[in-house]
């Protein structure tokens, strides 16, 4: 005879996600995937947790935030991957999102060092994007070794990245050339030898 299934306890409350994709409980706000913005979801709430789900699928979970004092203001409860989605369409959206001031420190100093120029807020999405297709520790762990090598570039983030997920080393072996080896005086291409070996050419007819 089989065992019963586990009984699944929790509350059900019928909720719609807001234009800033988030949903209230308790007088806490908590983010949910940016593509229900507007929409109905459904909120299964546990002891120490929340769950939203939609149509039976769960789309993302929380740690349910439990006030004692009704007297502290409501808190909004952000996690920036949700919001991924959001930027992709509007990268300048990262410079004042709110949700992704709750990024991993390395994030944030690469995000800090790349807006700075031309084009880095959308380079920074990309970046940011990896987490969708990678484990969130690797790419944060390419964003470190950039940031100590200075080199934060999405280039080299992305070398470090593929360097880590096969498995190849990522240090540098040091390849400067001893003393003995460096070029007293720099080479000359002589030009006139190539044009002399052009003239010498015969075609077969």
């Amino acid at each position: 005879m089989p065992l019963p299934t586990a009984f699944d306890g929790f509350v059900e409350h019928s909720k719609r996600v807001s234009p800033t994709c988030l949903i209230t409980f308790e007088r806490n706000r908590y983010s949910v995937p940016a593509s229900f913005a507007n929409r109905p979801v459904s909120l299964h709430v546990y002891p120490e947790r929340l769950v939203i789900v939609v149509e039976g699928h769960v789309v993302c979970e929380h740690q349910r935030i439990i006030e004692r004092s009704h007297r502290q203001p409501g808190r909004v409860i952000y996690d920036w991957r949700l919001y991924l989605a959001v930027v992709q369409r509007k990268p300048g959206a990262l410079r004042n999102g709110a949700p992704f001031v709750e990024m991993p420190e390395a994030f944030r100093q690469l995000q800090d060092q790349m807006l700075r120029k031309p084009g880095g807020d959308r380079e920074m999405v990309e970046i940011l994007s990896l987490v969708l297709h990678h484990d969130e520790q690797a790419v944060l762990c390419a964003v470190e070794m950039a940031l100590e090598a200075g080199v934060p570039t999405k280039t080299h983030v992305l070398n470090l990245l593929h360097r880590l997920v096969d498995g190849t080393p990522t240090d540098r072996l040091d390849v400067t050339p001893p003393s003995s080896l460096v070029l007293t005086k720099e080479p000359e291409a002589n030009v006139a030898r190539y044009d002399g070996l052009r003239g010498g050419t015969r075609h077969a007819s």
